[in-house]
């Protein structure tokens, strides 16, 4: 177990992007290796070429406010190409089978309840350079997924080593 502070993990996704769900791997893996000392926190970013994405955010921002936020981000992500043929319709089935209220995130998605917290995550990510996703954001540096995953995993486990040293000795 790591001692210290760590610095928090922000993962800037869109719920229908294919790479986002190729990261849930390194997700896995960091929380495996640093269990709750990590925090990470979903930020979305919904890009305009998934027509669904914008919803599936929507939608997890109500399953987040059921208590079953990951487990529901994980099932969308897990079914991305079915998200892209059948639409919202997907975000209902995942709902029923993590156990959410399947009526409460149909009447969120009518009512538009989350859109605001969508829009700021959005908006702040095209503040701080976020182009595409996944993008990570750890301390200060912004590492992005959109173009290859290759070694991310490994510079963040850096930027969280580094900070854990730097807490030691202050």
């Amino acid at each position: 177990m790591i001692d210290g502070s760590l610095p928090r993990l922000e993962f800037w996704c869109d719920l229908q992007c294919p790479d986002c769900r190729t990261a849930l791997d390194d997700i896995r893996a960091l929380r495996a290796r640093y269990g709750d000392a990590l925090s990470v926190e979903l930020r979305h970013f919904p890009l305009e070429k998934h027509k669904h994405a914008y919803a599936a955010a929507e939608a997890a921002e109500e399953a987040f406010a059921q208590g079953l936020g990951w487990p529901f981000v994980e099932a969308v992500l897990a079914r991305v190409e079915e998200l892209d043929a059948r639409g919202q319709q997907v975000l209902l089935d995942v709902a029923r089978e993590v156990g959410a209220d399947v009526e409460e995130i149909d009447t969120a998605l009518i009512d538009g309840r989350h859109m605001l917290t969508v829009d700021a995550d959005q908006a702040e990510g095209k503040a701080i350079g976020v182009t595409g996703t996944p993008t990570y954001v750890i301390g200060r540096e912004r590492l992005d997924g959109g173009k290859s995953q290759e070694g991310l995993r490994e510079r963040i486990e850096a930027v969280i080593e580094a900070a854990v040293e730097a807490s030691k000795t202050s």
